[in-house]
């Protein structure tokens, strides 16, 4: 039951430290969008009066080279931020969370978490010592993986030996299942990043194609710069989303799984010395010690 509890208030804190990550991302987005800048391009309507009173000083000649003065003075993040408009912004938000997945799951895939050292020593020091439901008092009440395991063996070992590995089994193919559930997330990231990215590509190239339609005239490259851009940049910030998703996906899943590995030899071993019960598990002190308190899943 304590165990269960300290699986719960995780899982509560993980849902937090996700919610408060993206009410974050949106908080950074909205600020940075809406922060005015003197060398965005777009301002030039701003600055129609000084442009105009400009344009009457020096003639009409020179106004195309003050446009071009102007957008050159745009920085390129502001650039790519105005190319990318709505789906930028998403892919934005699905980088902040894919960080915040990456670092709550390397936190959590970690020996300390899995297969404690002190853990370990303990619980086979009271085996050694034939204290059977110390030992199982403190693999009931610790939060590991492998506590877990042993616990769900020590409670079916009244069953037999067979039983036992049985149980533990179980237990260890719903951890493995509940951590590849987690990881699996960024997996999700690292597939639908890239269809974002060629959603806005699609889109760019359309805005561009529908400046040709419209135009009675060859349009010039400025005009389709704008849908083009949008194509070229939402393209590289979906694939900038998705490789490092799918590359902390594989590491991750190959950690669980060595992890997981490992924890089943040790929680096997431990348990080898119960191999010779076979069935006979009617009322011996060890096997009495072992019974569980509380009732079985």
């Amino acid at each position: 039951m304590i165990a269960q509890n300290n699986q719960l208030n995780q899982t509560k804190r993980w849902n937090l430290l996700v919610l408060l990550t993206l009410f974050a991302s949106i908080i950074i987005c909205t600020t940075h969008l809406m922060q005015p800048t003197t060398t965005y391009a777009w301002q030039e309507e701003g600055d129609g009066a000084d442009a105009g009173e400009e344009e009457e000083e020096e003639g009409g000649g020179d106004d195309e080279a003050k446009k071009e003065e102007k957008k050159t003075g745009e920085s390129f993040l502001s650039w790519m931020i105005r190319a990318s408009k709505g789906y930028g912004v998403v892919l934005l938000l699905l980088s902040f969370v894919m960080v915040a997945l990456i670092v709550m799951n390397v936190l959590q895939v970690r020996r300390e978490n899995l297969l404690p050292t002190a853990f370990i020593e303990s619980f086979d020091e009271r085996l050694q010592g034939k204290d059977y439901q110390a030992a199982y008092d403190i693999a009931r009440n610790d939060d590991s993986f492998v506590a877990r395991v042993l616990a769900a063996g020590l409670s079916k070992l009244n069953r037999g030996y067979e039983e036992a590995i049985e149980g533990m089994q179980e237990v260890g193919e719903d951890e493995n299942m509940a951590m590849e559930h987690k990881i699996g997330y960024l997996a999700l990231i690292g597939t639908i990043s890239p269809m974002i990215g060629l959603m806005g590509t699609v889109h760019g190239m359309i805005n561009s194609f529908q400046k040709i339609a419209d135009s009675t005239t060859s349009p010039k490259p400025a005009e389709l710069a704008d849908g083009i851009s949008t194509a070229l940049f939402t393209t590289l910030e979906g694939l900038t989303v998705a490789i490092p998703a799918m590359v902390a996906y594989s590491l991750l899943r190959n950690r669980v799984s060595r992890f997981t590995l490992e924890v089943g030899m040790v929680s096997e071993g431990m348990m080898s010395r119960f191999s010779t019960m076979g069935k006979k598990s009617g009322g011996g002190g060890a096997v009495t010690a072992t019974t569980p308190t509380t009732p079985e899943k």
